[in-house]
């Protein structure tokens, strides 16, 4: 994977659903953005190893229940720049989703990207659930989770409306997606309240 073009900024973001055949780039993409020391995103002071596996994204891509979108290079389609996902598996049969699957590459990060990709899959959630709705239930909030000691990416998260629950899960230590180099990493999960009005917003045309 090359580095892009300097100019390529968040006017630049289209979003498409991925395929198997960007299975072979996200592994790549993902690898770099979490477990390389580029960029202001990665954990490579905290995790070591893999961030995951082709197997991992064929089976995330082949789950009806997951959207994963990809940014491609508009210089070159074979270059993803970044990729985000949504999952609207229920929870405790409520409506849910959980944004995750993040990722800019790191020569355009600083850009406003990530927001914007953020932004756009967070509208696509709410409208996707509402209108997909089979438990006739509200989707009253958006979820992820981020790894502790990262104050700089929980305090990203806040700027844009999510908050801590106070939920923790130990990091998983199977090492199919990295080997803690501490004993006191986990997850922490946050959720973003969905406001009544959210529901009615257009659609983002950052989305094919």
């Amino acid at each position: 994977m090359k580095d892009p073009d300097s100019n390529i900024d968040k006017n630049a973001v289209q979003l498409r659903v991925a395929t198997q055949q960007d299975v072979e780039n996200l592994v790549t993409l993902l690898n770099r953005c979490y477990r390389s020391d580029e960029g202001w995103t990665n954990e490579a002071a905290l995790i070591g190893g893999i961030r995951t596996t082709a197997e991992e994204m064929t089976a995330l891509i082949d789950n009806p229940n997951v959207y994963l979108f990809v940014f491609e290079n508009p210089h070159d389609s074979d270059d993803l720049l970044g990729c985000i996902s949504v999952d609207f598996s229920p929870i405790n049969h409520k409506p849910a989703a959980y944004i995750g699957t993040f990722a800019v590459h790191p020569a355009v990060q600083g850009r406003g990207i990530g927001d914007t990709m953020l932004s756009a899959v967070e509208t696509f959630a709410i409208r996707h659930a509402h209108a997909k709705n089979v438990t006739h239930l509200p989707l009253t909030h958006l979820s992820m989770s981020i790894l502790s000691h990262r104050p700089e990416l929980l305090s990203y998260y806040q700027r844009r409306g999510y908050i801590l629950t106070g939920e923790r899960m130990a990091f998983p230590r199977d090492g199919n997606n990295g080997d803690p180099k501490r004993d006191d990493v986990f997850l922490e999960f946050l959720q973003k309240p969905i406001q009544a009005n959210e529901v009615s917003v257009k659609s983002s045309n950052t989305i094919e």
